[in-house]
């Protein structure tokens, strides 16, 4: 018999989504952010909605086929439903998109960088124009006709083609241009400022000479957006024995699977609209016409062209991550954590303390062994780099390395080959459940015997996101987290996802299970009028358990805390459900990413940092941990760090009762939570420079001296 759920103080996962990606294009619509990263907002939330598509909308379409009659147990939707509110939904955030884009192109226009189309070009300009095209196009672009003779070819998931209806002798004929990757994008023109053309409008304007024995009819720039959601245990795709092999196989397959949208640049054609909905099985609802660039990925190499002194004032200003306010720099790294814990705070505190202590600890006689989990890496990365000094100097190393981590893969493909060929021993994961967790444990011995220097995060071994993403990594010399270390890498050696352990909470035998039940502690304090609290930081909550248990400790009387930056399920401010939840979101320059879980209030706080967000998938597909953190000192760090969280009213906006976000007040002062890390670590830096010019006047004196 299957369960009876109340919706009334829930919502579906896919439209909270879409909330959040709607925030992201208001942060390139606002003004006072800086316009170059105005026009990265643009590119994050349209690779967003790309993405969006490709996984979510491709496996709702994949559920309908299978299970059309399943209804979602947050917001009571078959397949069907959520399909057509995702499309109502989606259709606004294009016109949205549109008018921000053209706002942000006008504030570029005043800085000389202008974005041109042949309508507004001056006649030698569109001779430049054509004559770029005559050589560096026209020898090495394919054009296709397809005609009853010919059967419709595949277009490649996410790749920018042209399309026309071509007629001859009354015989009607589709001919298709790929736009190539081996030029350049942006076409500079010649003159003054930074005026340019994308390369696809260039093909769209001569595609006539391709075709010169056809009349051309109609013409457009577009865009076929596939499913990519492909779960690469399903026995379907098995081919293979050799696992690497079979993820390469499932990377190429993506760009086959059914397409789930199709994109119209500027203008979209009637005649072609029909011809292609029957060739590629798709709906009229699944056609999107947008008068911003399909791809807009373009954005980048576009903004490294700018002027230095324009970068100045039309990007963030640059900053430097500090060094970890506890840390003496010039000072060993290792020595430092066996004295005391070490929370690194990203992007404000740099990663290098991580990467340094894997540097020593490659190095270090006594260093016996180094266990570590990878999920996502920089695509030069250094953690790479002393992992493979530590195999060759003799070290055990094993590297538990996640294939299946979405759009990465064949960059961990890569490194698991450098890595088993420096000798480290290298897992791939398990079998129907992703390792998502980021752990690494450094053994050592010395005459003393056995110990350990553990690392904890809730963000990726990623050097590269560390300086865009805030993440927290605690490094311990704790025994006994350093023994629960040890009986999760021995489990994870034997496949065993049901260990126990005294202080590390795991998914997905015991962290959910843990979680609810500190929730509902809190529930029983304020059944029995004691003081109690929650509060959750995460990237989304979908998990209904978790969401049912909050709701009761809510309607018990315990103040919830949710600050969730994405999909958020649950709706706050339900009576007699939810009425003392409440949710906050902050998006803004840094992507949070930080997951923390405390219950209680006071010196009985419990404090956790994890990898897990309060997801399904996440609490019973994969493999994560979540950390207690028992230094007082950090504990009190991590205490102002939420109170600043909370206080955030530029940045963070409300979730109200009707699933919408509102901004919040700003009553007294402006605190901008990002900012205040930011200018807390500067800060930091300041206080860490005098010592270190002592320490170099010192040097300089001594060798002067000899």
């Amino acid at each position: 018999m299957s369960r009876k759920y109340d919706y009334s103080y829930t919502q579906d996962r896919e439209l909270s989504w879409l909330k959040f990606n709607e925030r992201v294009l208001m942060e390139a619509g606002k003004k006072n952010v800086p316009v170059f990263e105005r026009l990265k907002f643009l590119e994050i939330f349209t690779n967003n909605l790309d993405e969006f598509f490709m996984v979510r909308v491709g496996s709702i379409h994949e559920m309908m086929l299978i299970h059309d009659n399943h209804r979602d147990i947050r917001s009571n939707l078959t397949p069907q439903e959520q399909l057509e509110k995702i499309i109502e939904s989606v259709k606004p955030l294009y016109k949205l998109r549109d008018k921000i884009f053209e706002q942000v192109s006008e504030e570029l226009e005043k800085r000389d960088i202008k974005k041109c189309s042949f309508k507004g070009l001056q006649k030698g300009e569109k001779e430049y124009l054509k004559d770029y095209f005559e050589a560096m196009l026209l020898p090495i672009l394919s054009p296709f006709v397809i005609g009853r003779q010919h059967p419709f070819p595949h277009i490649p998931n996410k790749g920018i083609h042209v399309g026309l209806m071509l007629k001859k002798k009354e015989k009607v004929s589709f001919g298709i241009i790929k736009m190539p990757k081996s030029v350049d994008r942006i076409i500079f023109l010649p003159g003054k400022g930074n005026r340019y053309i994308l390369l696809e409008e260039v093909m769209l304007e001569y595609a006539n000479q391709l075709f010169e024995n056809y009349t051309v009819e109609e013409k457009s720039i577009l865009c076929v957006t596939r499913s990519a959601d492909i779960n690469p245990d399903d026995e379907i795709y098995e081919t293979t024995d050799d696992y690497r092999e079979h993820m390469r196989q499932i990377i190429k397959m993506r760009s086959r699977l059914a397409p789930v949208r199709l994109e119209f640049y500027k203008t979209g054609n009637e005649q072609m609209e029909r011809y292609l909905i029957h060739k590629l099985g798709i709906s009229e609802d699944d056609i999107f016409l947008s008068s911003t660039p399909l791809d807009m990925k373009y954005v980048y190499p576009l903004i490294d062209k700018v002027p230095k002194e324009q970068k100045k004032t039309g990007c963030y200003r640059p900053f430097t991550p500090a060094v970890n306010r506890d840390i003496i720099p010039e000072e060993s790294i290792t020595k430092q954590v066996l004295q005391r814990d070490k929370l690194l705070s990203f992007p404000f505190e740099t990663m290098d303390t991580f990467v340094e202590l894997l540097k020593e600890s490659a190095r270090d006689r006594e260093t016996v062994s180094i266990k570590i989990t990878i999920y996502r890496l920089a695509k030069q990365a250094k953690i790479v780099k002393y992992l493979c000094e530590a195999a060759e100097n003799k070290k055990e190393v094993l590297v538990l390395m996640e294939l299946r981590a979405r759009f990465d893969e064949e960059n961990n493909i890569n490194y698991s080959k450098i890595l088993e060929e420096a000798g480290c021993k290298v897992m791939y994961g398990m079998e129907d459940y992703k390792v998502h967790s980021k752990v690494c444990l450094i053994t050592k011995k010395n005459s003393r015997g056995i110990y350990y220097i553990t690392q904890i995060g809730t963000g990726n071994y990623n050097e590269s996101t560390s300086k865009i993403y805030t993440d927290l990594s605690l490094l311990t010399a704790s025994r006994a987290i350093g023994e629960d270390a040890v009986k999760f890498f021995h489990n994870m050696s034997i496949y065993n996802l049901d260990g126990q352990y005294e202080h590390l909470l795991a998914a997905p035998s015991g962290l959910k299970e843990r979680i609810i039940q500190y929730i509902h502690e809190e529930k029983m304090k304020a059944e029995c009028f004691q003081s109690s609290g929650i509060f959750m930081k995460m990237n989304s909550l979908t998990d209904r358990q978790v969401i049912d248990a909050l709701s009761e400790a809510s309607c018990a009387g315990v103040p919830i805390f949710l600050l969730i930056r994405g999909i958020c399920c649950i709706r706050p401010g339900i009576p007699g459900k939810t009425e003392n939840i409440r949710v906050e979101s902050i998006v803004g320059r840094f992507l949070e990413h930080s997951r923390i879980y405390c219950f209680g209030m006071g010196e009985d706080m419990k404090i956790y940092i994890s990898s897990a967000d309060m997801m399904t998938r996440n609490t019973r597909r994969r493999v994560e941990i979540a950390c207690p953190i028992y230094d007082p000192v950090i504990q009190e760090r991590m205490k102002n760090m939420i109170l600043i969280l909370k206080k955030d009213n530029v940045l963070a906006m409300r979730l109200q009762a009707d699933g919408e976000y509102m901004q919040k007040d700003i009553q007294t002062e402006s605190i901008n939570s990002q900012q205040y890390f930011l200018r807390d670590a500067k800060s930091q830096r300041q206080k860490q420079r005098p010592e270190k010019k002592k320490f170099l006047k010192f040097l300089s004196g001594y060798f002067r001296q000899k």
